[in-house]
């Protein structure tokens, strides 16, 4: 049998990542989420700390997605574009820290923007397997890379607007719809993601 190489356990990283933290939170912010609308029609009558609980665990999805990307794509490009990689995954971490600190809604959306375009140049790095990047192709849509970039987009906007959602009944549908889009994402991924490593 074929002992794995350093290179293969890194690569492994990132799926056990999903697997042990981003896929088990996922499930937790989606309990909280419903728990808090239940407090909010007053179905309910649970600790008002569950919204706020909520909130922190979507950031907590986000991030761990956040990390997982950044460990994908360092796997692809360690030895090719090495400072590319550090620069810009410092720059994904540092804008995401500080869309989590921020208090006004504009800051958070632009620190979002940052973060995701920061993400995308790295992922466009020719050493990155995409499959396509054409979208009119079926391989454009069976493409882990390309979900795992509109993933991390949904992920980002739901926090950057999180201040909102409680307040505004149009962003509270918008956050509710897009995270149906990100839970088929996340069981696509699942997918995708196997047959990526059965294929390697």
């Amino acid at each position: 049998m074929q002992s794995l190489t350093t290179q293969h356990w890194w690569g492994l990283i990132h799926p056990v990542l999903m697997i042990l933290f981003v896929y088990p939170v996922t499930g937790a912010t989606i309990r909280l989420g419903i728990l808090a609308r239940e407090r909010r029609l007053q179905i309910n009558p649970i600790a008002p700390t569950v919204p706020v609980e909520h909130a922190q665990h979507g950031s907590w999805v986000t991030g761990g997605v956040l990390v997982a990307v950044l460990i994908a794509l360092s796997h692809s490009l360690l030895g090719q574009a090495t400072g590319s990689l550090l620069l810009a995954g410092t720059a994904v971490m540092i804008g995401y820290i500080a869309l989590l600190r921020s208090k006004q809604v504009w800051k958070r959306l632009a620190w979002g923007g940052a973060c995701w375009s920061w993400m995308l140049c790295l992922g466009l790095h020719p050493a990155v397997e995409r499959l396509s990047d054409q979208p009119w192709t079926s391989l454009f849509w069976q493409s882990h890379f390309w979900m795992g970039m509109v993933l991390s987009g949904l992920l980002i906007s739901s926090t950057a607007l999180q201040p909102l959602i409680g307040r505004h009944t149009t962003i509270r549908r918008w956050h509710v719809g897009t995270n149906v889009i990100v839970a088929l994402l996340l069981a696509m991924q699942a997918i995708s993601g196997t047959r990526n490593l059965l294929l390697a």
